[in-house]
């Protein structure tokens, strides 16, 4: 009956510092003979290693250690961090690979190779990235849970401090169709670097890819004369971004939003408007190319007019859409 003792005791004593199992060796084997009555059976000693409970839970208590990685105090901010970090550091990797990989294209390859590896590229980066975040995010919230000792155990809120009714107030309800989705932000953010890159890129990206003996590359654009609108082009992008910023800001769709988004959509498409009924954008070439290949069929006037009603329409169902929202 005794061994049962004495390999309970070991057990434990396994999982604590050596320095240490002496001392509570004993004491552990005080506390057992004491809660044993004189004439014990095998049914009594059992019945309080049972009250004891598993030796390495009782390890853990002794040691004044969690048995957990990430314990229910901190566990909320932990994931409340994750979900924070995580899409941010995601974004930014992704931006940084396709403005770098944008700004370094020679336009010797087709770009729909260039942007087809940015994609592939993308995201094993994010995927990298992710994992340091997890990984770095996760050791310092475990080094947390064991070097801060405190006797409350009530989880840790976003802002450093434990749970009050108070914080009620500071939580608006929203509901599910008025929220702004972070999705939203981040890819509106990565469409913006993105085309505005190719913008000051758009000689060397944009143009008419041609196989065979005869095959080559012509530009779309004159790059000296679109580059002159480049005060424009910055106008837009600011503007870009401060919507960006604005839904960010409010999290929910409100009219002001709304209002904001509809004149926001509204913008670019008269900026396009204005922009390319000036013909001398074109690479003189470009146009020379397309008539070739078409037997003089094209109409560039008509492929200015579809877009710009392309456009119009996209704005106004992204306008009524804000509003929609909004309206919930």
């Amino acid at each position: 009956m005794m061994k049962l003792v004495e390999l309970y005791i070991q057990e434990v004593m396994r999982r604590l510092p050596e320095k240490n199992r002496e001392d509570i060796a004993l004491e552990l084997r005080s506390s057992i003979e004491d809660m044993l009555p004189e004439d014990y059976t095998e049914d009594d000693v059992k019945e309080v290693l049972s009250s004891l409970g598993d030796p390495a839970v009782l390890a853990s208590n002794y040691q004044d250690r969690p048995m957990y990685l990430i314990g229910p105090r901190y566990y909320d901010l932990y994931i409340a961090l994750l979900k924070i970090i995580l899409p941010i550091s995601a974004a930014i990797t992704f931006i940084v690979l396709a403005v770098s990989s944008i700004l370094d294209y020679s336009g010797e390859s087709n770009p729909i190779g260039i942007f087809l590896s940015i994609a592939g590229n993308g995201v094993v980066e994010v995927i990298g990235t992710g994992m340091q975040v997890f990984f770095w995010l996760t050791i310092t919230f475990i080094v947390l849970e064991r070097t801060v000792s405190t006797d409350s155990q009530a989880p840790i809120t976003i802002k450093g401090k434990e749970w009050t009714p108070d914080d009620l107030k500071d939580i608006p309800y929203i509901p599910k169709e008025k929220r702004v989705s972070k999705m939203e932000i981040f890819g509106g953010l990565i469409w913006t670097v993105i085309w505005s890159t190719c913008y000051f890129k758009a000689s060397s990206i944009l143009g008419l890819y041609e196989k065979g003996d005869n095959g080559g590359f012509t530009p779309i654009f004159e790059q000296d004369v679109l580059i002159g609108y480049w005060p424009l082009v910055v106008f837009l992008i600011a503007m870009e971004l401060l919507l960006l910023f604005k839904k960010w800001k409010e999290g929910v769709w409100t009219w002001s939003l709304a209002i904001v988004n509809a004149g926001f959509q509204l913008i670019p498409v008269a900026a396009f408007m204005f922009m390319f009924r000036n013909m001398d954008l074109l690479n003189p070439e470009f146009p020379e190319r397309i008539q070739t290949l078409f037997n003089d069929s094209f109409n560039f006037q008509w492929l200015y007019l579809t877009i710009s009603v392309a456009l119009l329409v996209s704005a106004v169902i992204n306008s009524y859409d804000g509003f929609k929202k909004a309206n919930k």
